[in-house]
């Protein structure tokens, strides 16, 4: 390329220049972010929960199975855990770039379908989940209720009915989530009553999970061609802190 043109008429040269750079700044400006170039590497996460147990159980009994199933897959440029006391296990397997988050999702997936049998029978009752997802935030919106109208519960309640679908449903998003508290039920127990009857929290949990259900007890009729018949119904999950005093 011939630049004697540039060279001799330097003022050319820098209209050029200019004009390349606005070109560059308006581009910069209107693009639609659908159109940004990747500038993380494709990111899955592996989470579960086990109930009751404590990090080093998390770590010993959830983390190290998974890992060594998900380890060596395709595509994989390293990975990092991370396990809590109150039972969360949390595996983030960074990507090359260039990877398909896709592929690398259903990859990952099968990897842990094959460690579902090793897990505590707690964790798969509860399930392991994989999605993709990047480690950091990309915007966070606060709720406020400037009249003092309605209390955090409703609003956070709100948000998770109304708005978290809405924004999951938004093509490039991978997770949305509120931090806020969630509506529970805090049981404390008697520990001198609980020694006298032999038993243990985990026989409450026990029982309460078994009578916090959803079922469908059927139905009864006639035995004359069944002209008539009953949907029984039942009390189904606990509501109140009668019910769950009962």
């Amino acid at each position: 390329m011939k630049l004697d043109l540039f060279i001799n008429r330097p003022v050319l040269s820098t209209v050029i220049s200019i004009f390349i750079v606005l070109l560059g700044f308006l581009g910069l400006v209107s693009l639609p972010i659908t159109q940004y170039p990747d500038i993380a590497p494709p990111t899955i996460q592996v989470s579960t929960a086990y109930q009751g147990a404590n990090a080093q159980t998390v770590l010993n009994s959830v983390i190290a199975p998974l890992e060594e199933a998900i380890n060596g897959v395709e595509n994989m440029d390293y990975m990092s855990s991370s396990a809590t006391n109150t039972g969360a296990a949390s595996i983030q397997i960074t990507f090359k770039m260039g990877t398909d988050p896709d592929m690398a999702a259903v990859n990952v997936q099968n990897r842990v379908s094959k460690a579902t049998g090793v897990l505590p029978a707690e964790v798969t009752r509860v399930g392991v989940f994989t999605q993709k997802r990047q480690s950091s935030m990309l915007m966070v919106f606060s709720l406020v209720d400037t009249q003092d109208k309605y209390s955090s519960d409703f609003i956070e309640n709100y948000a998770k009915i109304n708005l978290i679908p809405l924004v999951q449903r938004v093509p490039g998003v991978g997770d949305a989530q509120v931090f806020s508290g969630s509506y529970a039920m805090r049981i404390w127990l008697d520990p001198e009553k609980m020694a006298s009857y032999g038993l243990v929290p985990t026989d409450v949990a026990g029982i309460l999970a078994e009578q916090n259900i959803e079922a469908a007890p059927g139905n009864v009729g006639e035995r004359n061609n069944n002209t008539f018949q009953y949907t029984l119904r039942y009390r189904g999950r606990l509501e109140n802190p009668e019910q769950y005093e009962e």
